[in-house]
């Protein structure tokens, strides 16, 4: 990850994915005999030490009676001493490192080796030899570091909260002294009334002041994840609907909750109420962008697309402003070559149009050699940044989710301008009907 560099909320999404796919890899692996090591080492430890244990290690296996299984852990000690070489010390965010021989699908062994430096920090240290790999360690990289803002706003005041983890810190606090109501009658009343309604609204003016000062401190973008509003009356209501509210803000509202109490005891019960909604905030952003998306089809602006074709085309002619994928796009990506003329192609295919043979030939039935073949969702995910797009993945878990993928295969684009994709030739065998969709 380098020294000191600070991932965005988009790449840590993308980095997230990777560790899930990573984990999932891991886990279908399956050794013959005890012949996969995995080998955490937490940050500021001392790469001597580590390989200093492998010889250790080494040594002890070497008096495994079983000549079968002396070999097979020998050899992926020592695939794991020759990795480890490659790094003078330990990165700052800690080494993941995950080696041995493993059986293919058709009962093949193949020696596979997997190190990363996480995208945080990871403190466990593990070194096991096993006929698996062990990944629940990793799990630690997969738990959500977001954090979630709250303002609390009642008649005697408004309190600005940051919960992160388990951790919840008062950022902020100020007392107002506002008016109460009273029966006096005449004319003393409407002017007694005005008096209060200013004084409400200076409160409300001086709070979403404040918000943006301690929610977007460099005037660009929120620090927070999402943010909830708590509150007793309609204090609470008075500002999310308020045009004061700084829009950034307004757009990153979770939840609002009535709360019986103000200052930090309402803090406290505004996280309980709102606690169920922060855990599952993935499932409400991944819902809220495509609803975007989907607003965007039905609206039918020409600016977005879906389907393999039309969003490579979106990213090569640089338009695509957010990409859209799902988690578990299973194309896979190749890159030919003619034997002939040397011309180089891309073909993208699903797992069972890859198995025809026929599709590796040019018209002229020229074989094309393949130079590389990977998933397409990993070439999507290593080369993003340079179409300027952003990168979402999402599940098929919501409603949403399962209809995009379902209903436009699990890929698409919001666009930064229109584009008319009816001027290219339209891609052969794929029909969509948008009334399947509710659209």
């Amino acid at each position: 990850m380098g020294e000191g560099v600070q991932l965005t909320e988009e790449e840590k999404g993308v980095e997230l994915w990777r560790i899930k796919k990573l984990i999932k890899g891991l886990e279908m692996a399956r050794g013959n005999g005890t012949s996969m090591i995995s080998l955490i080492i937490p940050p500021k430890s001392q790469v001597s030490q580590v390989s200093g244990m492998l010889a250790t290690e080494y040594g002890t296996a070497s008096n495994i009676k079983s000549r079968v299984n002396r070999q097979s852990v020998l050899s992926a000690i020592t695939s794991t001493q020759q990795r480890l070489k490659l790094y003078s010390k330990v990165p700052e965010n800690g080494l993941v490192l995950y080696c041995g021989t493993i059986l293919t699908d058709d009962n093949k062994e193949k020696q596979v080796t997997f190190d990363f430096e996480p995208f945080k920090p990871i403190n466990t240290s593990l070194y096991l030899c096993d006929n698996k790999f062990h990944t629940e360690a990793l799990g630690a990289l997969l738990e959500s570091d977001d954090k979630f803002g709250f303002i609390v706003m009642d008649g005697n005041g408004a309190l600005f909260g940051l919960l992160q983890g388990n951790t919840r810190t008062v950022l902020h606090k100020f007392l107002v002294d506002l008016p109460k109501k009273h029966g006096r009658g005449g004319q003393s009343a409407l002017r007694f009334a005005r008096l209060r309604m200013e004084k409400r609204h200076n409160y409300v003016r001086k709070v979403a002041e404040t918000a943006v000062q301690i929610f977007i401190p460099d005037g660009q973008k929120a620090n927070v994840t999402g943010i909830v509003l708590a509150g007793s009356a309609d204090f609470k209501n008075d500002l999310s609907g308020s045009d004061m509210f700084d829009q950034r803000l307004k757009a990153k509202i979770l939840k609002i909750v009535d709360i019986s109490y103000g200052g930090e005891n309402g803090f406290n019960q505004a996280i309980d109420l709102a606690s169920e909604t922060l855990g599952n905030v993935k499932f409400i952003l991944e819902k809220k962008l495509i609803q975007e998306y989907f607003d965007e089809i039905s609206k039918d602006t020409n600016k977005y697309c879906f389907g393999i074709v039309d969003t490579l085309r979106a990213l090569d002619m640089g338009a695509s402003e957010t990409l859209i994928v799902w988690e578990n796009l299973e194309q896979l990506r190749f890159e030919l070559e003619n034997t002939v003329t040397q011309e180089q192609t891309v073909l993208i295919l699903t797992p069972e149009e890859a198995k025809d043979t026929n599709r590796f030939r040019d018209a002229e039935g020229n074989e094309l050699e393949v130079k590389e073949q990977m998933q397409f969702v990993d070439w999507l995910a290593d080369n993003y940044k340079q179409f300027g797009t952003k990168l979402e993945f999402v599940t098929n878990k919501s409603q949403e989710g399962s209809q995009f993928v379902r209903g436009f295969g699990g890929i698409g684009a919001l666009l930064r301008y229109e584009v008319d994709f009816a001027t290219f030739e339209e891609p052969e065998d794929f029909e969509f009907d948008s009334d399947d969709f509710g659209l």
